[in-house]
């Protein structure tokens, strides 16, 4: 119970926070909506351009109001990519951790770690509770700001809502894909233990998460050979994955197949990132005051 009760006090006092210094912050989102704009105009020529060298393709508009053409790439047609587009940008609102590895590697190589030693209070969990306090802070402030973009674009979901358990699985997807991140970037921050510097790792870690989570175009515009091994990595659930449950991309027959998986790769970054602090810890040494 106390320590329940402590976790609380962290969480609350973190959230504080965070909403005070977020006052300005809903211009700030909104101002993140516009690069869209030019994305809408960059997938249009592309399609349109598919659309004009095919034979069989119609020049006309179809039943999405006259927003999109006809065509498909990897399985996504036009609107189906802003769509997206859209919503990997929710999905990165939760996985991104910016931050974090770079500031436990601080913390171990300035000696600040050494609080979380002496005091009953774990680094894992009060780094997690302080990230959970980001993100309601965020969304706190952001809820309008993503409304507002979604209402306008509303018609690229031509689909609309899908079916309940589809956005069970979506909100699942979500928050499996916000530990992951989490624990994965932990992960690499715990290699300070070793290492004084981990920028390069995790220079490395960005460069494949914003091109192999599906982040600037879906997973399945790869080439076979290489998208096959892509699916394979946990980039994937960090932003492509809820996106395409979201849209319907996931075969219902393999859907709850993913849903583990993405579920084991969460369980196998938390063992790794507990791992790796505890063998720090027990190699760790602090001198001075």
């Amino acid at each position: 119970m106390w320590r329940l009760s402590t976790w609380w006090t962290v969480l609350q006092t973190a959230l504080e926070e965070r909403l005070v210094y977020r006052g300005d912050f809903a211009i700030g989102t909104l101002m993140r909506f516009l690069p869209i704009i030019t994305q809408i105009f960059l997938w249009y020529a592309v399609f349109d351009a598919i659309d004009a060298t095919s034979v069989t393709a119609d020049a006309s508009a179809n039943s999405t109001g006259g927003l999109a053409p006809k065509a498909e790439i990897g399985g996504f047609g036009f609107a189906d990519m802003v769509a997206y587009y859209l919503l990997t940008m929710v999905a990165r609102a939760f996985s991104s951790m910016p931050g974090l590895a770079a500031g436990i590697a601080q913390q171990i190589r300035e000696g600040e770690i050494k609080r979380y030693l002496i005091q009953p209070i774990d680094l894992i969990g009060f780094l997690l509770l302080t990230r959970i306090a980001h993100k309601l802070a965020f969304y706190a402030v952001a809820v309008l700001p993503f409304a507002l973009v979604f209402f306008l674009c509303r018609d690229y979901f031509v689909s609309g809502w899908p079916p309940a358990h589809v956005l069970v699985a979506f909100i699942a997807s979500l928050i499996m894909s916000f530990l992951i991140g989490f624990f994965f970037e932990a992960a690499i921050g715990m290699i300070g233990f070793w290492f004084l510097e981990v920028s390069s790792l995790l220079f490395i870690f960005m460069l494949f998460s914003f091109f192999l989570s599906g982040h600037m175009f879906p997973l399945t515009l790869l080439p076979e050979s290489l998208g096959t091994f892509v699916q394979l990595l946990p980039f994937k659930y960090l932003a492509y994955f809820p996106a395409a449950v979201f849209l319907g991309k996931i075969p219902e027959d393999q859907l709850a197949f993913e849903m583990t998986i993405q579920a084991a790769w969460m369980v196998f970054f938390i063992v790794v990132c507990r791992v790796g602090y505890a063998r720090g810890v027990k190699r760790y040494s602090g001198f001075g005051g």
